[in-house]
């Protein structure tokens, strides 16, 4: 294997604190991975992992966005990015596709902190990082809510005044866009069923969504304005009454701010369960008859699997045809138990499971685990936005 991978596109996705990298080759077979993360803290440091898949720790104390990419382009030595691509969380209603960074768009990535301020701003940062060390090099946007600019209006819109609408572009927008994107299309290549194809998409991790996919088009999804909407999560409540807000601030003086804390970080499997927003932790406790917290813990579990099963039922409405459900992500990818729960919740739509072939896909196994008289197929599959991101970044420059 050559040294040098072959038109490399290096993905970036800044966080608040942290940047995500893959520089990925041109034929996805080969990859240099790593995180930056701590950013602004002394304890800042990157986890690099090289071609060979050797990994190395190196402490960046005090480094911002800028200086902890100078720091990771030092570490890609002679592997050198034709292409820079971006995700950005939010792309409101004008982003329908994957776009080259102008200052127009820059700026509006920028103005559209108010959808999403806890990941945009960060976004504009590292794309401002990036246009400084190398100002020559294209860089490219791939939003999550441009996949889902597909929907029909009867899906998007809320039953809210249409001149919020109108003036302030109130809507569900979703997101998750690049893995649903990259799930749908990667399904509709292995099954054997000619088309067309109509996927109902679960990413279920620490944030999940689901999607109904027909030809390659969202039709509608669990995510809303904001990633808050839909599923319960790792730490978000998901769909709840409108009215809760003004509720807590009413019964328990709470700041709209404080409301927002509880509801984002400190709901869904954490807050049912009272221990941990990670489902394997969950999952081991509530199948501990000796933990205190067990019934807590079971309870979480089995919201996550009644309302994740009860969203695929409802999304299955926008589709045309149902070829089958996918499932992916930290839980849907390693979790048979999980997955089984799910369907058995979606007991009308005639699911057979092969357990064996259940149980047997986890860490990041792709395969299905359907029986061979299911009405629908299951699959598993390992989802990849950084490659998503690459593959959208070279059709917009058209290298």
């Amino acid at each position: 294997m050559s040294n040098v991978i072959t038109k490399p596109t290096l993905v970036v996705n800044c966080g608040s604190s942290s940047i995500k990298y893959a520089l990925i080759s041109e034929d996805n077979q080969h990859r240099i991975t790593g995180m930056a993360e701590n950013l602004g803290l002394d304890n800042a440091r990157i986890v690099h992992k090289c071609l060979d898949g050797k990994k190395t720790e190196v402490d960046i104390p005090g480094a911002n966005h800028k200086s902890a990419l100078v720091k990771i382009m030092s570490l890609l030595g002679n592997q050198s990015p034709i292409a820079v691509g971006h995700r950005v969380v939010h792309g409101g209603r004008e982003f329908s596709s994957a776009v080259e960074i102008t200052p127009h768009v820059l700026s509006e990535i920028k103005r559209l902190k108010e959808l999403a301020p806890l990941h945009n701003p960060a976004n504009a940062i590292g794309i401002e990082a990036v246009q400084s060390i190398y100002p020559d090099l294209p860089q490219v946007g791939v939003f999550d809510t441009a996949f889902h600019q597909t929907m029909p209006p009867k899906a998007y819109r809320y039953a809210i005044p249409k001149e919020m609408y109108e003036k302030d572009f109130i809507r569900r927008y979703g997101f998750h866009g690049t893995s649903h994107a990259y799930l749908s299309h990667r399904a509709s290549q292995i099954t054997e069923q000619q088309g067309p194809h109509g996927w109902l998409i679960a990413h279920l991790g620490n944030g999940s969504s689901t999607t109904a996919v027909y030809e390659g088009k969202s039709l509608d999804t669990s995510m809303g304005l904001t990633p808050l909407e839909g599923l319960m999560m790792g730490t978000r409540c998901g769909d709840v009454d409108p009215s809760l807000h003004i509720h807590l601030k009413r019964t328990m003086g709470l700041s709209l701010e404080q409301i927002d804390e509880i509801l984002n970080k400190k709901s869904g499997l954490l807050g049912v369960s009272g221990v941990s927003n990670d489902m394997r932790t969950v999952e081991s406790i509530a199948n501990d008859n000796s933990h205190p917290d067990q019934k807590n813990a079971e309870l979480a579990v089995e919201m996550f699997c009644y309302r994740a099963g009860k969203y695929l039922a409802s999304l299955s409405c926008a589709l045309p045809h149902l070829t089958g459900i996918v499932f992916s992500g930290g839980i849907g990818e390693n979790s048979a138990t999980i997955r089984a729960r799910i369907i058995e919740v979606m007991r009308h739509f005639s699911l057979d499971l092969d357990e064996q072939k259940n149980d047997s896909l986890y860490g990041g196994e792709e395969g299905s685990f359907h029986t061979a008289d299911s009405k629908y197929e299951l699959w598993v599959i390992p989802t990849d936005e950084e490659y998503q991101i690459a593959k959208e970044t070279r059709a917009v420059l058209g290298l």
